[in-house]
């Protein structure tokens, strides 16, 4: 019996993908599907708000915290009539900040950062309205914590309602059909990213190409749907809501012919590329030069606030960090040297920001002779010359096993960290050889400092293919904020724990 290849498993894959979606169109529109879901944080956000506000009343009166002192003004039903006050003007602000836009939801870190400034906000107006108001009081225990819950509160509730989207796209919900115009290298490479997210809510359907033939497989399973002239058809017999545009794959007149028809049509969002999507992910900058806007390709990915912002959380967790884990490296140290002949701290030539080469510290976790000991494998060898990596790796030695199991062998990594050579979370550190394997992308893996945990961390380790490692990467590097690296440093616990893909 003939048995389905991998090209034909991935053609019933999107073709259920395209049917889940018609079967969801038809029992609820994507109009009314975002109306619920809008709904839905609605009642959340109000839920979260009211339960905040008198979770804010029992701690700051209720709980006798010797750091408060005990007022008069602790009245009950004065925190309540103020909380039913509070409230539609925070859900107000929340709408302000676009927290109940299409295009700013599910956006996982950036969503909660936009609750974050949206609450703080909010308690800043509080604030300055008790300074205008002499009558207008209120204890300043309530107000940080109504604020400190509002925040965590809302954050969770909207955390929950993502999970519930992203297992309703299973199912052909919350997906919108994508159309990519433009097969060239920049085009493919959009495909190959859009589409290793499953939670992005975009269906690519396929291409839009001048230079195939109609039918003609671009990316994958994907095929060419028609030619520029064909845009409007393919658009409204596949229901395309997403549109992205390959800049460097087409003309200026085809580019200005697709804005002056989709740029403010309805139901079809336009998404321009920047033409150097496979390279550049240091960001851009527009800035006008004598009345000309120009675009400046930035130097590093994080500048300003946002490098001392990770600075601040490195230096926080690396001080409290460190009281605990010193007496840990003494043993781990005692550990290595016992079991094993040769240097208890092994060293690594990597490369780092914008190319520097440093030493990476770790345990020790091989046998000094292990080229010699490889070398008997000539399958383990070429397995090691593809993957990076071997699961049952005969140089590792009984405590090297059981270090990189927990991942123990890293922390040396923290004065790596105190020295600013790394982050506490970043793109995987790579030997000068490894750059080829990055091809286009070799450039943008310099542009922020390697981490001891990241993407590739929570997400699978060693187990991961080497392709989806670099994507990982480069993921990380394109949407890098200080929400992101928190939510891995609070992913990397349960993934330690786990010990899933730690060979």
């Amino acid at each position: 019996m003939l048995q389905p290849t991998a090209k034909t498993i991935d053609r019933k894959v999107n073709q259920s993908i395209n049917e889940r979606v018609e079967r969801a169109s038809q029992v609820v529109s994507p109009q009314t599907q975002w109306r619920i879901l809008v709904a839905l944080l609605i009642v959340n956000d109000t839920l979260a708000l009211g339960i905040a506000l008198l979770l804010a009343y029992l701690v700051r009166f209720n709980l006798d915290l010797s750091i408060f002192q005990l007022d008069a003004l602790s009245n009950y039903d004065y925190y309540q009539q103020i909380s039913f006050i509070l409230i539609p003007i925070w859900l107000i602000l929340f709408a302000v900040n676009g927290l109940y836009q299409h295009k700013k939801l599910l956006g996982g870190t950036e969503e909660y950062a936009l609750v974050f400034r949206a609450t703080s906000f909010g308690t800043l107006i509080i604030i300055i309205f008790s300074f205008l108001l002499p009558e207008f009081v209120l204890a300043r225990g309530w107000l940080l914590f109504a604020w400190l819950f509002t925040f965590l509160l809302v954050t969770i509730g909207r955390f929950a309602i993502r999970r519930l989207v992203y297992a309703s796209r299973q199912h052909g919900y919350f997906l919108a059909p994508a159309l990519i115009v433009g097969g060239n290298k920049e085009g493919r490479a959009l495909a190959e990213q859009l589409m290793s997210w499953r939670t992005s809510g975009l269906n690519i359907i396929g291409f839009i190409d001048q230079n195939f033939a109609l039918g003609t497989k671009v990316y994958g399973d994907l095929q060419c749907l028609g030619h520029f002239e064909q845009l409007e058809k393919v658009i409204s017999r596949y229901k395309v809501g997403e549109l992205i545009i390959s800049n460097s794959a087409i003309s200026r007149d085809e580019m200005l012919s697709i804005f002056r028809n989709y740029g403010m049509a309805d139901g079809v969002n336009l998404h321009l590329s920047s033409g150097l999507f496979e390279i550049i992910t240091t960001g851009m900058d527009v800035k006008e030069f004598a009345y000309v806007p120009l675009v400046r390709v930035r130097k590093a990915r994080l500048t300003g606030i946002d490098r001392l912002l990770k600075l601040l959380l490195d230096y926080t967790i690396l001080v409290i960090g460190f009281i605990f884990i010193l007496p840990l490296l003494f043993v781990i140290g005692l550990a290595v040297k016992l079991d094993s002949a040769g240097p208890i701290i092994h060293k690594r030539r990597v490369l780092g920001l914008n190319g520097s080469q440093f030493d990476a510290f770790k345990f020790r976790t091989m046998y000094v002779d292990g080229d010699k000991i490889l070398a008997q494998y000539p399958d383990l060898q070429r397995k090691l010359a593809q993957d990076r990596k071997l699961k049952d790796d005969p140089r590792i030695t009984r405590v090297g096993y059981f270090l990189r199991k927990t991942s123990l062998d890293e922390l040396p990594q923290f004065f790596n960290v105190l020295k600013r050579d790394m982050s506490l979370v970043g793109p995987r550190i790579i030997a000068p050889d490894e750059v080829s394997e990055y091809g286009d992308w070799d450039m943008n893996l310099l542009t922020v400092p390697p981490g001891i945990t990241g993407l590739w961390q929570v997400s699978g380790r060693s187990d991961l293919p080497y392709e989806k490692r670099v994507q990982l990467d480069m993921h990380y590097i394109r949407n890098w904020s200080i929400w992101l690296d928190l939510q891995i440093l609070w992913q990397t616990i349960p993934a330690v724990i786990k010990g899933r893909g730690a060979y």
